[in-house]
């Protein structure tokens, strides 16, 4: 998410409660993955509940996960000395036609986030979805400095170690522009297309630097980062919006369907945020560089992309900087796509997921048929 000085720690809710059961790690020098990991097959009768088909796509949306589901069959992988939460998600059918997708969370969240999109998005395609660095299960090292960077080599990796086959990522917010920075760095057998939902400008608001409204912000988002650098200011901060209630209403400024914003999704963002260091991941991202700048990045890619952006998001709102560059670019480029989503928040994946599906799964189709 990027918006106002209430996004940085209105962000910081999207958290999962997703603490699956943490196996046993061998600390190697070296990534490595895991054996025995688990993956979740379509035909297990929790997934098989209720569906809705949307007439004009044709696609069958399945009922979501359960979070206690996706805590307990989550698996992990050794990354450069830290443990990363992962989970991976397959159809009915081994293999399939489509390309195997990889969600990336946004700021605050995890892979339970999009616990309302993987059994849909599982029948075409194998699902990967994995908790950043700092971020729900994954590890939240005492001390480290956070970048994008850092995140979007963290997905180049996991592509390369894990998935091992042409990805296309998905990713929301932050992790939409972590997506991008891995794209643009990407050899094409590694990324084979790009779904933005609502993209972030920044790691933080320092990156919008060219909308008045954050101009004339600057002084007290500068003191902000003072304030937050300050142990005790930064850990009573933290501590006041991780509270339900707190997250709750930021929640609800952000979603245009309230109905979505359910105990569930308040229980994901908060739970991690209880971890040993949380409040530093926190600190970090919001007072570190803001990282690359998509506009620099977006025409270093040549790959397919498709965005899909809430209209009702106050974070990155479509008459903003960021906003008013993805939605020009479908008439500069030939390689991207874009619908604007109506009545939608920052998160567009959880707060109407059927028109998410309407839009993504035949645009994976048609990119797989090309």
């Amino acid at each position: 998410m990027a918006g106002g000085a209430v996004k940085a720690t209105a962000f910081l809710q999207r958290p999962p409660l997703i603490l699956p059961h943490r196996h046993p790690v061998n600390h190697l020098n070296v990534r490595r993955r895991f054996a025995g990991a688990n993956s979740i097959n379509l035909t297990n009768s929790f997934a098989c509940r209720c569906t809705t088909t949307n007439a004009a796509s044709g696609v069958l949306t399945i009922a979501p996960l359960e979070v206690n589901t996706i805590k307990e069959t989550c698996s992990k992988w050794e990354w450069r000395g830290y443990t990363i939460n992962y989970f991976k998600y397959q159809g009915q059918n081994g293999q399939k036609s489509n390309p195997p997708l990889l969600l990336v969370h946004g700021f605050g969240a995890s892979v339970a986030h999009w616990r309302r999109n993987i059994p849909t998005l599982a029948q075409t395609s194998t699902v990967y979805a994995i908790d950043l660095l700092g971020f729900g299960a994954s590890d939240k090292p005492i001390g480290f400095a956070y970048t994008m960077e850092t995140w979007a080599q963290l997905i180049l990796d996991f592509l390369e170690e894990i998935v091992q086959k042409p990805t296309v990522l998905v990713g929301n917010s932050v992790g939409s522009l972590a997506c991008v920075i891995a794209a643009a760095d990407a050899q094409n057998s590694l990324v084979k297309g790009l779904v933005l939902l609502n993209c972030a400008g920044g790691m933080n608001n320092k990156a919008i630097v060219d909308d008045w409204r954050i101009k004339l912000l600057f002084p007290l988002l500068w003191f902000i980062d003072f304030l937050l650098k300050q142990k005790g200011i930064a850990s009573f901060i933290f501590e006041r919006v991780r509270q339900r209630e707190s997250l709750r209403n930021i929640l609800l400024s952000v979603y245009g369907n309230k109905d979505s914003v359910d105990d569930d999704l308040i229980e994901i963002i908060r739970e991690p945020a209880l971890d040993e260091g949380a409040l530093d991941a926190f600190v970090s991202i919001v007072t570190g560089p803001p990282g690359p700048n998509p506009v620099h990045l977006m025409p270093k890619i040549k790959l397919p992309v498709l965005i899909l952006w809430g209209d009702d998001d106050p974070f990155t709102p479509l008459d903003g900087p960021v906003g008013k560059y993805f939605s020009s670019l479908p008439s500069k480029v030939q390689n991207v796509n874009l619908s604007v989503l109506q009545g939608v928040g920052h998160c567009p994946h959880d707060d109407r997921p059927n028109l998410v599906h309407e839009k993504l799964v035949p645009w994976v189709a048609a990119l797989s048929s090309s």
